[in-house]
Order: C-alpha cells, then sequence, then structure tokens
C-alpha cells in the first residue's frame, strides 16, 4: 500500500508551526536540504512540502491526502474538502478596510469601488451578498500599501493586531470571516486508517496544548469547594496523604484560566500548588 501523503507549508511560519506539531505527534521526519519530500519515521507517512496556497487544491485533486494550511486559503480555493481538526494556532481574521477618511461606510457603498486582495473569491462572493460588485485587482503579496499608490478604494486582507493597518491610516468596514490552522483532507485518501491515526495523534498534541496539568494539596473538609474552582476534564485525582487531614489532587485545567484557579485554591486553604505543562495527552 502507498504511503499516506501530507501537505505542508514548504516555508514561512507556518512552515515551522506544522512541523512541530507532526513532530509532537510522534510523526517524526528529516528534511534534506531543499528536497520536496520526507519519510516519516516508523509510519508509512510520507511529507511532502508545498506553497501553502497550493495544499488545498493539490489535496482535493488528490496529489496529497491531507494538509496543513489555513482555512481562509481552503475558502478562496473554493474546492470540496473535508476539514479533519483545527490546530489551535494562526488565528487571523479577513476584513474589508478603507481608509480613515474614506466616505464609504457599508458593504453596499463598495459598488464600483476598486479592491486589492489576495482573496478575490471570497471577497466576490461577500461583495454579492451585500447587491455590489467591484474591480478585483488580484495581488499576491501586501496590499496595506494599495490604497496610498492609487491602486485602490479598498482592501480586503486577513489582520491580526491591527498594528499595519493602523500604520497606513485604515479603519476596518467590515469583517467578512474568522480563520485558523487546520488540517485537512480529501475524500479518498490512500491509508484511511493512518489519515484517523494522525488525526488522533494531532488531536493528542492541540489538546494538551490548551490545558495544564495542576497538583496542589488541600483539606478534605475543602476538597468539595476545590473541585467547584477547578472541575477537572471528567473529575480531579484525589489521593490520600499521610496526614489524613489532607488529600493531593491533580486535575487539568484550561491554561487561561490556571491562573486565576490558582489564586482561588491558594484563597481556600490550597497549598503546594504547581502546574506542569502537558506533551500529548488522549481524552
Amino acid at each position: 500500500m502507498e504511503n499516506l501523503r501530507i501537505g505542508v507549508p514548504s516555508k514561512g511560519r507556518l512552515a515551522e508551526l506544522a512541523t512541530d506539531l507532526l513532530k509532537d505527534a510522534g510523526l517524526s521526519f528529516r528534511r534534506q536540504d531543499r528536497s520536496l519530500f520526507a519519510l516519516v519515521k516508523d509510519a508509512p507517512v510520507e511529507i511532502t512540502f508545498l506553497r501553502t496556497d497550493d495544499i488545498p487544491v493539490l489535496c482535493a485533486e488528490g496529489a496529497i491526502d491531507m494538509g496543513i494550511t489555513g482555512s481562509d486559503l481552503v475558502a478562496e480555493a473554493g474546492v470540496e474538502l473535508v476539514e479533519r481538526l483545527a490546530l489551535g494556532v494562526g488565528n487571523c481574521r479577513l476584513a474589508v478596510c478603507v481608509p480613515e477618511s474614506s466616505a464609504i461606510k457599508t458593504a453596499a457603498d463598495l459598488d464600483g469601488a476598486r479592491i486589492a486582495t489576495s482573496f478575490p473569491h471570497v471577497t466576490e462572493k461577500y461583495l454579492a451578498e451585500h447587491g455590489a460588485k467591484a474591480h478585483m485587482v488580484t495581488l499576491s503579496g501586501s496590499v496595506e500599501v494599495m490604497i496610498s499608490l492609487g491602486v485602490a478604494d479598498a482592501i480586503v486582507d486577513l489582520v491580526e493586531t491591527g498594528s499595519t493597518l493602523a500604520a497606513n491610516r485604515l479603519r476596518i468596514l467590515d469583517e467578512i470571516g474568522r480563520y485558523e490552522t487546520i488540517l485537512i483532507q480529501n475524500h479518498n485518501p490512500r491509508h484511511a486508517e493512518m489519515a484517523d491515526r494522525v488525526v488522533r495523534r494531532l488531536e493528542g498534541v492541540v489538546i494538551a496544548r490548551s490545558y495544564s496539568l495542576l497538583e496542589y494539596n488541600i483539606p478534605r473538609t475543602k476538597l468539595a469547594e476545590a473541585e467547584k474552582i477547578a472541575p477537572g476534564f471528567n473529575s480531579p485525582t484525589v489521593s490520600a496523604l499521610e496526614d489524613a487531614d489532607w488529600c493531593a489532587v491533580r486535575v487539568m485545567v484550561p491554561r487561561k484560566q490556571v491562573i486565576p484557579a490558582m489564586e482561588q485554591l491558594e484563597a481556600i486553604g490550597a497549598s503546594a500548588i504547581l502546574e506542569t505543562q502537558i506533551a500529548n495527552c488522549r481524552l
């Protein structure tokens, strides 16, 4: 049977994120120089290094079975694929932006305007939903400067912090959608069973990255109160201590809630409170 083929970005920040994620999931490989292919150690999996923009189309066409790419690129490609897993990284917004001084107030006002973007298909669909039609200036690189150059009246681009918009004196007119990095798959993978194993492995890493293991000692009289603060994924693990009036607790806590949980536990009498990062898990 042929190897399962997974497409990953060949360069850039997403390439590093994808490589780290796969290796943390036990899918280790070594890329020789600028080779386009690499074999995964101890698994029937082949990694293919591609342009990020091409991954959705090549996956849909069957050149690769699975791929790691942005959901924005999948939407722009307009191809039929299965989204297997959100990977918890690369969150961004696709927004319509205009100059701060622009008279354009609504999406309908964009009718007849010139719009610079790397997402012409998504943009045209959005405009059609608002009864507008514009001239698309399709570009593959940065578009923020196109208004200053007189090429466009508005832009449609990915926004993370908004600092670039402020530097170019732009404001967000509307948000088209929110996107993130995802694992995609076509409908007929070469090795369906291995594809499911890859999903499960990556899922274990994604979940582990969003939780921490919290350990603490607590008087038994305060255990019920502590469990309300940090109930855990299913329930905490409670162990007896030599002092029968105390117990030790281990519990999974969402990382964003760890600091508040530690403060609340300390306030009710917990001690020896420790946070441990989780590398992988199965839930």
